[in-house]
């Protein structure tokens, strides 16, 4: 059994990228500026964000937050929106999830350009991912397939079982590893709430993709002996066991799951740190022009 290392992997991958920020700026040439949008003051959004800053930071990006206050209409939000559009030094930029309610998330993604959509949420991008056209790919489910290649974990003709199918990562998950390339090439199943005889759909997985979000609840009668199991799900749990006060815990019941498996992703330190990874991946992708010339 090995254990996938989402924490040395996002770090060698963003040592890769500083590498190249140094040649650029070397060079002579633009530094890739990534931007940020907040709405309100939610505690995971500011953590999330503040990890952005501090990994642009680390690998010699530029880096803006812009902070709007709970009460932002979502005409004001709009205004800005395009105004990062139309702001040449600025390659891509997010707006972080969730939005107040007031607010249409919809209509917040549409109006992202897609050349600087480095989140890869814009309809036009994710039409790109499903006909295998380069494009910016969702940030988790891009960390997955860098963390499957960094591990040369074999997919071709493997029966990959997708758990979960949020846009965020349960469906792009299951159009990426269904695709003709590598990591991909795999029979799909994509699985959800509705789905009868879960546990035995799960048990005949060569790799199982977790996202459901509900702590611990793939035991190890789901998994057949030798699978790859990555485990998307985060849930925060209180424990009187950590100084925090909280514990972090995966979708799957990882102490009893993991004997069983070839490779398995632990929660913290899995999937986790390569999320921000993607994100400035992406960026860099934009500043260089690589999907939209």
């Amino acid at each position: 059994m090995a254990i996938i290392d989402g924490k040395k992997i996002s770090q060698e991958i963003q040592g890769e990228i500083a590498a190249e920020i140094q040649k650029i700026k070397s060079s002579g040439g633009k530094i890739p500026h990534l931007a940020a949008i907040l709405v309100g003051t939610d505690g995971a959004s500011e953590t999330y964000v503040g990890g952005k800053v501090k990994a642009c930071e680390r690998v010699g990006f530029k880096s803006t937050l812009v902070r709007l206050s709970h009460t932002t209409s979502e005409n004001d939000l709009l205004k800005k929106i395009s105004e990062l559009n139309n702001d040449k030094d600025i390659d891509g930029f997010i707006v972080q999830l969730p939005l107040p309610k007031s607010i249409s998330e919809r209509k917040v993604i549409e109006a992202i350009a897609p050349e600087k959509d480095v989140d890869g949420f814009h309809p036009a991008n994710v039409g790109r991912m499903a006909l295998n056209i380069p494009t910016y790919l969702p940030a988790t489910p891009y960390g997955i397939l860098q963390l499957i290649e960094r591990y040369k974990i074999e997919t071709a003709g493997k029966n990959c079982v997708v758990v979960g199918r949020s846009h965020i990562v349960g469906s792009p998950m299951s159009i990426l590893m269904a695709r003709n390339a590598y990591p991909g090439n795999c029979t799909v199943t994509i699985t959800h709430s509705k789905t009868k005889k879960l546990k035995e759909i799960c048990s005949s997985a060569d790799i199982l993709i977790v996202a459901l979000g509900k702590a611990e609840f793939l035991t190890v009668d789901y998994v057949k002996q030798g699978a790859v199991v990555i485990d998307v799900g985060i849930t925060r749990i209180k424990s009187d066991k950590t100084k925090s006060g909280w514990k972090l815990l995966g979708d799957v019941k990882y102490d009893e799951v993991a004997p069983k498996c070839s490779f398995i992703t632990p929660v913290p330190g899995g999937v986790g740190p390569m999320t921000i990874t993607s994100l400035l991946m992406n960026t860099l992708k934009a500043n260089k022009k690589e999907i939209y010339k």
